[in-house]
């Protein structure tokens, strides 16, 4: 049996942690905050409660294999998963709008021709299908398998784009989200839709690659769950899972230094001096400097922690918490984007680290009793991708209130009477996010996406110093509830079978 030090209660950590000490490992983890989730947050006001993290599960699979792999109880007896019909509803700038059934690729292509017309569903359809081979070309080495030491392997773009001609040039393919949005769909309103897939996991569709085809894949192909009592009610039954497992949790306890003893990972000190050893090491958080004194995290020839070439900002999330007289209407959609008219201005806002003047946002309006006092009262989260603390001053009050109201106002569109109802408002900003994760700038990772020469992959799961692991979304493969889960599996297996670990079978 292995003393195992983990750093962070996040899910990834904490999917590694159950996974560990079910081997019969003693795993301690120690967590900076009062409490475990990370990102996956829950505001409470007078009987309303919102996540302030994820909303949706997407992948459920990576949760049922670690239920299944750390107790008897499977996830379904642990949290109510619902699927969210429909899986979402688009307004687009020129008043048309679709609602997209949930992982049906037959009905959301029937949806998109009934919408838009002229062959759009074709057109979406013929997309999956390309996103589907991309899917099937990357997703061992991409999500299910450790980084690979010749990990540039993955810096070939697996989605098999179209070859066009381009006025007098030679035929090429599309290299990025927004080259195979207006090369391969030939409605904007589709090229909205992809460029919001991107938009909402923290990708500039300008520079993010092709493969981000998979994002939409993998939501429309595996569906969209809802956990009753929110998404925080996922991270309780993870952490009761590592209860029930013997995980040791440690709150209040910053971790400053991982302890290095004869060139390998022996433990980790808190900032109030104590010590504690360890045989290893899953750092589940973002890596800081000094966490090794002295000493590179990296391996020369690994990928590393490094701005993305022409994109230095890695956004963040602004929520707008709604608390409203009235009940949820019946036929009432759980979650609404409501697109802009330019999308390239909020593009060049959100990742020039400009606040923009109209963003994607997004309607959630769970049906969830929990959320709630009554059923005379309806709770509502607005959101949007923004520019992290930093590039942004989130802590001005007039700031804050603009971008609000910029938010309210947009949801009014489909939220009939919304500020006639509202009772409270709770404005949640990447500082909030940045004070409550200690995540830099409040700044949310994206996944991991295959191509553009391997500069959108995170780094190893395995660093420099043995015995030192990483975990979470800022490690392989990349942020999103499902790539935690499946980053805190590598790490297991890494740990207990060794490097000879080649991945879920």
């Amino acid at each position: 049996m292995a003393r195992i030090a983990v750093i962070g209660a996040g899910m990834g950590a904490m999917a590694a942690a159950a996974r560990l000490a079910v081997a019969g490992h003693e795993v301690v983890v120690y967590e900076r905050s009062g409490t475990f989730g990370g990102s996956v947050g829950r505001y409470t006001h007078e009987g309303f409660a919102f996540d302030t993290g994820p909303t949706l599960l997407h992948l459920p699979a990576v949760y049922r294999d670690l239920f299944v792999k750390t107790g008897k109880e499977p996830l379904e007896r642990c949290v109510t998963l619902t699927q969210v019909d429909p899986a979402s509803r688009h307004v687009f700038a020129d008043g048309t709008a679709v609602s997209l059934p949930n992982a049906t690729r037959a009905g959301v292509v029937a949806a998109l021709d009934t919408a838009l017309g002229g062959g759009a569903g074709a057109a979406w359809g013929a997309f999956l299908d390309r996103a589907r081979d991309a899917w099937d070309r990357s997703r061992r080495p991409l999500l299910e398998e450790p980084l690979r030491a010749d990990w540039q392997v993955l810096g070939r773009d697996p989605y098999p784009a179209l070859r066009q001609r381009r006025l007098l040039r030679s035929a090429r393919r599309a290299d990025t989200v927004a080259e195979v949005g207006a090369w391969e769909l030939p409605d904007p309103r589709l090229a909205a839709l992809l460029d919001g897939y991107a938009l909402s996991y923290g990708l500039d569709p300008l520079r993010a690659p092709a493969a981000a085809a998979l994002l939409p894949y993998m939501e429309e192909t595996f569906g969209s769950w809802y956990v009753q009592g929110g998404i925080r009610a996922l991270a309780q039954a993870v952490h009761e899972r590592c209860l029930a497992r013997k995980v040791e949790f440690v709150l209040g306890a910053e971790v400053v230094r991982v302890v290095e003893k004869d060139g390998r990972a022996a433990g980790v000190e808190l900032r109030d001096g104590t010590v504690a050893e360890a045989d290893h090491v899953v750092l589940g958080a973002r890596p800081h400097p000094g966490l090794v004194p002295g000493q590179t995290l990296w391996r020369d020839g690994d990928v590393t922690v490094r701005p993305r070439p022409g994109q230095e900002v890695v956004p963040g999330r602004f929520q707008v918490l709604l608390s409203l007289r009235g009940g949820r209407p019946a036929d009432a959609v759980h979650r609404t984007l409501v697109h802009p008219a330019d999308g390239a201005a909020e593009r060049e806002a959100v990742f020039g680290g400009r606040l923009a003047s109209r963003p994607t946002v997004t309607v959630l309006r769970p049906d969830d009793r929990s959320t709630r006092p009554d059923d005379a009262h309806e709770a509502v989260t607005l959101m949007a991708t923004v520019a992290p603390h930093g590039a942004v001053d989130w802590t001005d009050p007039a700031l804050r209130e603009r971008c609000a109201d910029t938010l309210i106002e947009t949801a009014a569109a489909v939220v009939p009477g919304l500020r006639e109802r509202l009772l409270h408002a709770e404005v949640r900003t990447p500082a909030e996010t940045a004070a409550d994760t200690g995540a830099e700038g409040g700044s949310v990772p994206p996944p991991a996406l295959a191509g553009a020469g391997g500069t959108h992959l995170h780094p190893g799961n395995r660093t420099r110093l043995p015995g030192l692991h990483l975990a979470g979304g800022w490690s392989h493969p990349g942020g999103g509830l499902a790539h935690a889960g499946m980053s805190g599996a590598l790490v297991a297996g890494l740990i207990v079978e060794g490097d000879g670990f080649r991945g879920s079978q």
